[in-house]
């Protein structure tokens, strides 16, 4: 962290996570039963278990065809230290797309509760000199999945390498899968049960 929280500011925290929760559950609501939500996106865009696997699909894209994959499960950062578990499901249209990403809404509100509850104190800051020589490779879960970062260094200003992969633009085989056979007007909706971001792909 680049700043430290108070107590004060934690207990707020803590306090927004309990108004918030019951209104997101309210509204969530018309994701679960809406009759013209249900009828434009159940079925719409299928992405198998096998295809979201072999195509590589990160992300809510996955964990709707049953694959868990979820960066946060190999416990970087603080993650081995709290409670997670991938919210999943099996069907793999743009229904089920649209609904684990809401339900996992309800898992991250109990990750900020607990991460307030174990807050160790100090220093919160570790002070960096000189410029990076070697290489860094991080995997961190993202609201669209997993996104990785290589760096290349030689302890010059300039790195030698730099690349990430978003998830954005790993997703967009199974994405291709998915529009196989779908009518033109369930395009932009199964597009957008991935949760596109243009700029991951414009890059």
């Amino acid at each position: 962290m680049r700043r430290d929280i108070s107590e004060d500011e934690l207990s707020r925290m803590a306090e927004r996570m309990d108004a918030m929760v019951p209104e997101l559950q309210s509204l969530m609501e018309v994701f679960y039963r809406d009759s013209t939500i249900h009828h434009r996106t159940k079925g719409i865009g299928m992405l198998s278990k096998e295809d979201a696997y072999f195509l590589g699909a990160v992300g809510p894209t996955a964990c709707a065809s049953d694959v868990q994959n979820d960066a946060r499960t190999l416990g970087y950062g603080a993650y081995n230290e709290l409670s997670f578990k991938p919210v999943v499901s099996t069907n793999g249209d743009s229904l089920d797309r649209t609904v684990v990403r809401t339900k996992e809404l309800f898992p991250s509100a109990d990750l900020i509760r607990e991460v307030i509850e174990k807050m160790p104190s100090g220093e919160i800051e570790v002070k960096v000199k000189g410029n990076p020589d070697g290489k860094f490779f991080s995997q961190v879960e993202q609201p669209r999945g997993e996104c990785i970062h290589y760096m290349k260094g030689n302890g010059k200003r300039n790195l030698v390498r730099e690349r990430v992969r978003t998830p954005t633009f790993t997703n967009i085989p199974p994405l291709v899968k998915m529009l196989e056979g779908v009518e033109l007007a369930d395009v932009p909706v199964v597009v957008l049960s991935i949760d596109p971001c243009i700029g991951c792909c414009e890059r």
